[in-house]
């Protein structure tokens, strides 16, 4: 299994899943509610039409699927110290199969908002662990690069979203195109069980379970230092532990769980210390608070305000060209000038001024003319800025925390960036 065979499954990977964000904005399958003027009613379509959502609503179901994945990215990267990677990714893109097929099947608000959040439980085992295997299999004068093509994905993936949204629920049903993504992600699932382990730098192997590929336990960890000097478990936890009847499975597992809390808490303290990191994250969650807003309501901007014909098919086309381009220049100008975490963020500060000029200049003007050429540069600068900002995530932080550093990078800018933008500004609206 060589290292591209791992980046091209990844990359599917992470395209199918905003697939999914872009088919839940996509006109064809959000639809419109229904309308009465003049005497004259007319029915809704899509999910908003059928289940009659207001906009705060329909924005609530684009951010549903963050509280699963604010509680499952946390513990799939403690999970990673103890269980094979690949299995946890197996088992969260099984989540997100049988997900995405029940919002096929919802019934109302809440059956297809519960479904959401099972979309973020799945999803959360693959952010949290495809950046690390990347960056550690990637050659040594790629690793942007390479980061670059699986954060391609995103714009790409959202872009697809809008496009297949709109055919397959304009042309057959809403429904159908979650049965669609559903049916697209069950062979990766498959291999996430069958595919043979590789090791993720910064974690030791257990010898003697090292043919199924799982980590050493947190607490074997702390019991042996460099020197071979046992250390034990924190005296507070072992004394919580004890506590505990030693012949009940109850008792063990809640003893597992005292240990775990305690590992996270000690890892995220570290986390937290590392302020080049923050200050990145920090920037991140302004970055996608807008990027929310524009991505879910702005198929429906153009279509309300330069009366496109088919907003799904223009704001896709533009997305996933100057996704694709924006994200993979970003990617090897970093390599160019060499990857280093000072020049990653004089990278970001130049997309990111330029790019929010160039964008909040294109709603300006009232032209669809003016509007389409200053919004695809502003997309190609702010695009450019996927592959700097996560290689920042791995490399301000040491090797072992950077399933978590991924993982809390990712809720952070979801909880307090995409996911409140898109019900605030329908709120607004």
């Amino acid at each position: 299994f060589w290292p591209s065979s791992l980046l091209v499954m990844f990359c599917i990977i992470n395209m199918l899943n905003y697939v999914d964000r872009g088919v839940i904005a996509s006109n064809g399958v959000n639809g419109s509610r229904g309308s009465c003027s003049g005497g004259t009613c007319s029915s809704g379509s899509g999910i908003q039409g059928d289940f009659n959502l207001s906009n705060f609503e329909d924005g609530v179901l684009s951010s549903a699927f963050m509280v699963g994945l604010l509680v499952a990215s946390p513990i799939f990267a403690s999970l990673a110290k103890i269980h094979n990677p690949f299995r946890l990714i197996g088992v969260g893109l099984l989540v997100w199969t049988i997900a995405t097929a029940g919002c096929g099947c919802s019934f109302d608000f809440w059956s297809i908002t519960i479904c959401r959040m099972l979309v973020g439980v799945g999803e959360a085992s693959f952010i949290s662990l495809a950046a690390p295997f990347i960056d550690d299999n990637a050659p040594a004068a790629q690793k942007t690069a390479w980061l670059a093509m699986f954060y391609m994905c995103i714009p790409t993936g959202i872009a697809l979203g809008y496009v297949y949204g709109g055919l397959v629920g304009g042309h057959l049903h809403w429904r159908a195109a979650f049965w669609g993504e559903s049916i697209l992600m069950l062979p990766f699932v498959i291999l996430g069980f069958v595919i043979k382990p590789l090791e993720l730098k910064g974690f030791t192997h257990n010898k003697k379970t090292k043919e199924y590929g799982p980590m050493l336990s947190p607490e074997l960890q702390d019991e042996t230092s460099n020197n071979g000097i046992k250390q034990g478990v924190p005296a507070i936890v072992e004394g919580l532990a004890e506590k505990l009847p030693e012949k009940s499975s109850l008792s063990s597992f809640g003893k597992k769980v005292m240990i775990e809390i305690h590992h996270f808490g000690k890892d995220m303290k570290e986390l937290l210390q590392e302020r080049v990191y923050v200050v990145n994250v920090a920037g991140y969650i302004f970055y996608n608070f807008v990027i929310g807003a524009y991505s879910y309501w702005g198929p429906k901007a153009g279509q309300d305000i330069y009366h496109m014909a088919s907003a799904d098919l223009m704001f896709g086309g533009i997305t996933i060209v100057c996704g694709i381009f924006g994200t993979l220049a970003g990617g090897f100008i970093l390599d160019k000038i060499d990857s280093t975490i000072s020049n990653a963020f004089k990278l970001l500060s130049g997309a990111t001024f330029l790019g929010a000029i160039f964008c909040f200049g294109a709603f300006c003007f009232k032209s669809l003319y003016g509007f389409i050429p200053f919004f695809s540069v502003g997309e190609l600068l702010v695009f450019a800025t996927q592959a700097p900002v996560n290689y920042i995530c791995l490399h301000s932080v040491k090797p072992s925390l950077r399933p978590l550093s991924m993982a809390m990078s990712t809720v952070s800018i979801h909880i307090l960036g995409d996911v409140p933008s898109s019900p605030i500004v329908g709120f607004i609206q």
